[in-house]
């Protein structure tokens, strides 16, 4: 089959043999899938993410000087089984899928491995009892939107969103969007955002934010106080007296950009008492100072990923139209565009996320 592979720190198409499924596992025909940008990470710092993964016994472990095809954010279409599969999708069901293979030794990353290849290949082999069918109705693009949109489904069910808790999301890339749609799926409000992008920024308004803060003009956490300030003083806790009002809602603040620093800078702005959800990806060492956490009693929380209910969840809220991912596809290639998507995606202001279709040229 023909698949645009990462071959050292690069990205060839080339023709590669077709994975087998093997036991329990199904073929599938790549339909479309989505460029995440922790594939665009990977190309460039593939070592530390696999140093990373041995340390943290993370499935993404790969053999660098080997091929590796990307791609985990997929809809396909069922091609054929295995041995010892129940065969209850017939072929050409469209299906979506957490992205990893269930293995008698463990699991295994679609994407993100020697040999499972991803969806920037025609082909892919996954497990069968993960498939979802793609409900009739929901396009094959928007399907393929799941696996984004279960990352911020939950990274807010991770964050507790408590009544009276005020969102402030940072970065407004696909991540940050995922967040801020899953944010108003909830029903919390005011949905504060910022991002350096005016594209990014425009997008997080059509993805449901109500406040949207160019940090270069403005503080995004002056903003988040405006928006979080009791409106009714009577319903307002009480303040010691050492600490200045007016009474503001718990902060609960989201970290989608992924970059060193960012946390820091995030714990020295905080309100007292804040929520920190880290949802951004960052492959270097970072730091922060502790006493800042410490003087605040700030709380952080690590997200990964999602659960299968999670992702079955987000699947069915894109079918009935709860959530609306259709402004974050931005564009579309084959495999001979991927290389060039790669660049073109490093720029905020041209493109949130590109789908890769790899049986059109």
């Amino acid at each position: 089959m023909r698949a645009a592979v990462m071959r050292g720190k690069k990205l060839v198409v080339d023709n590669i043999p077709t994975p087998a499924p093997g036991a329990g596992e199904v073929l599938v025909k790549t339909l479309a899938c989505g460029i995440c940008g922790s594939d665009l990470h990977t190309l460039k710092h593939g070592a530390k993410l696999v140093e990373a993964s041995r340390k943290s016994g993370a499935p993404f472990v790969m053999d660098l000087t080997r091929d590796v095809v990307m791609g985990h954010e997929f809809c396909a279409e069922v091609v054929d089984y295995g041995p010892q599969s129940q065969k209850r999708l017939k072929s050409g069901t469209r299906v979506c899928s957490m992205p990893v293979l269930i293995k008698a030794g463990g699991v295994e990353s679609v994407g993100y491995s020697n040999d499972s290849p991803g969806g920037y290949g025609e082909l892919m082999r996954l497990t069968e009892f993960l498939l979802l069918e793609v409900p009739n109705g929901l396009s094959t693009e928007r399907a393929a939107l799941t696996e984004p949109m279960a990352v911020g489904y939950h990274a807010v069910q991770k964050a507790r969103m408590a009544k009276d808790d005020a969102p402030l999301v940072i970065g407004c890339g696909p991540v940050g969007l995922a967040v801020i749609a899953a944010l108003k799926l909830g029903g919390v409000h005011p949905i504060v955002a910022a991002d350096f992008s005016q594209r990014r920024r425009e997008l997080a308004r059509q993805m449901g934010a109500d406040v949207v803060v160019d940090p270069k003009e403005k503080s995004p956490y002056d903003s988040w106080r405006q928006m979080a300030t009791y409106s009714d003083p009577a319903k307002a806790p009480m303040l010691p007296p050492w600490m200045p009002g007016p009474a503001v809602r718990p902060a609960v603040i989201f970290e989608c950009v992924g970059v060193p620093g960012v946390i820091d800078s995030i714990m020295l702005a905080a309100p007292g008492n804040a929520r920190i959800v880290v949802v951004g990806v960052c492959m270097d060492r970072d730091q922060i100072e502790p006493l800042t956490g410490i003087s605040k009693e700030l709380n952080i929380q690590f997200v990964l990923g999602y659960s299968p209910e999670e992702f079955a969840a987000t699947l069915s809220h894109l079918a009935e139209g709860r959530v609306n991912g259709d402004p974050m596809i931005t564009g579309k290639v084959g495999l001979e565009g991927v290389a060039k998507a790669f660049e073109d995606l490093a720029s905020p202001e041209r493109h949130a996320k590109i789908l890769v279709e790899p049986w059109h040229s």
